[in-house]
């Protein structure tokens, strides 16, 4: 009988947003996810960010139907007294059932037999050109070959990652090991955490790691203020050696894409050899040992050491391409600061995310994330959809007057170093000093 409900307000619900004690709300019902939080396929971050507040949009978008059924186990027995549905919500909830119907998230294509075969052929390409050649043109070029493989490895371990690519669990974790782990060097299990947080946290400065830039980067003045990282759980701090970088950040920022990949193998050592807890972390150490088993016995194979510094820095520098899509996705997007909200979740990815727009042929390239505001509002969708689906996007985003941003890849860039420079400039304002030292004093004094 509706009578007989027990129910708890939303600021009820808000006391109940800490480790420990994880409480959220799905259509009205509320769950106690505290002991579910580190078993969650997802990470302990999706919820942690999320906790306290009605998380219907976010839970649609990442789970398929058959996720229902694991709910009612952690039913708390109240339902949400002043519970409410925005006419976006609606619509978007409205939109995910037709695609779901339409089975848009089970057909998968053939994109992902083309993109392995391409990789195949490519790296055979690469131990050909380094094992059979003695032209260092042909050394050069298996680098940039190497590069391209990577990138699109990436992707691969990217759509896995998300379990858009086989139909099963375990076929997917071992797409994430072969093309992510093994392949790429760079965790899979560190990216599902970061990335993951990236999503359901899309441009908070304080939430979403992938805006987190310091001393290199800053998106936005609010990092002036050394705000805290709700996702590091630590403080972003904006001292002299940060300013001088940020001051010169659009002159740094495709060099330093250049080398973006020694961070990834980086952030990759810290988490695997850390104490957090996460999955298949011997899976992920097996496979990180093989990447640096192959990879540095191929560049021993080169002749001399010149050839093998130009070998690494221009595998490195094809792969800047790919670091320079994924900032050009969010960095000159709208940001603000604080948790996600989930009763804005459509809102909140269409202000915070740029499309690339790009001919069909075009779409092997991007990986399919130059649909980025699709790929986030429906981020369980094979890529092969996604163009099929951006129409529809697009008419919901005039529907409710919300953004809907394609640019081209030429825009996209003259977008993204504007906002570095405009950031740039406010950084060099002295009238706002953080204690300096003479390096900074010297640079800005002889220019």
């Amino acid at each position: 009988m509706e009578g007989e409900k027990k129910y708890i307000t939303g600021e009820d619900l808000k006391q109940h947003n800490k480790e420990g004690d994880l409480w959220i709300s799905i259509q009205g019902k509320v769950y106690n996810v505290s002991d579910w939080a580190h078993e969650h396929p997802g990470g302990d971050v999706a919820l942690l960010n999320l906790a306290g507040q009605d998380v219907t949009d976010a839970f649609i978008a990442y789970h398929p139907g058959t996720a229902w059924q694991y709910l009612d186990k952690l039913f708390t027995g109240y339902y949400l007294k002043d519970f409410k549905v925005s006419e976006t919500s609606k619509d978007y909830r409205r939109l995910a059932s037709e695609f779901a119907k339409l089975g848009l998230f089970e057909k998968k294509g053939h994109i992902t037999m083309y993109a392995l075969a391409s990789i195949a052929l490519m790296f055979c390409v690469v131990l050909y050109g380094v094992l059979c050649c003695k032209s260092v043109w042909a050394h050069l070029g298996s680098a940039v070959v190497l590069g391209f493989l990577w990138i699109q490895s990436a992707y691969i371990g990217h759509d896995s990652g998300h379990y858009q690519v086989m139909k099963s669990r375990g076929y997917n974790k071992l797409a994430q090991f072969l093309a992510g782990n093994s392949l790429t060097g760079i965790s899979i299990a560190w990216w599902k955490w970061t990335h993951n947080a990236h999503h359901l946290a899309c441009n908070s400065l304080d939430y979403d790691p992938d805006l987190q830039h310091i001393p290199v980067f800053a998106v936005n003045s609010t990092f002036f203020n050394s705000i805290k990282s709700c996702f590091y759980g630590r403080h972003l701090d904006f001292d002299p050696v940060a300013r001088f970088f940020v001051s010169y950040q659009h002159w740094t920022f495709y060099p330093v894409m250049c080398v973006a990949r020694v961070n990834l193998y980086v952030q990759t050592f810290l988490l695997l050899f850390s104490k957090r807890k996460f999955p298949d972390r011997a899976l992920n150490i097996v496979g990180i040992l093989i990447f640096w088993t192959w990879f540095p016995l191929l560049v021993s194979c080169l002749p001399n050491w010149p050839e093998r510094v130009m070998f690494v820095l221009a595998s490195f520098t094809v792969t800047a391409i790919q670091h320079v899509q994924f900032c050009l996705n969010h960095f000159a997007a709208d940001v603000y600061t604080g948790p996600p909200k989930g009763n804005d979740w459509f809102e909140k990815q269409t202000g915070g995310t740029l499309d690339i727009s790009c001919s069909s042929w075009m779409d092997w390239f991007y990986g399919g994330l130059q649909f980025q505001l699709e790929h986030h509002l429906f981020p369980r969708m094979p890529r092969c959809q996604l163009r099929r689906v951006s129409p529809l996007v697009q008419d919901l985003c005039k529907k409710h007057n919300l953004s809907y941003r394609s640019l081209s890849f030429w825009e996209a860039n003259v977008w993204t170093i504007r906002k570095l420079r405009n950031v740039a400039q406010q950084a060099r304002d002295l009238s706002n000093p953080v204690p300096k030292n003479m390096l900074w004093e010297a640079v800005n004094t002889h220019g």
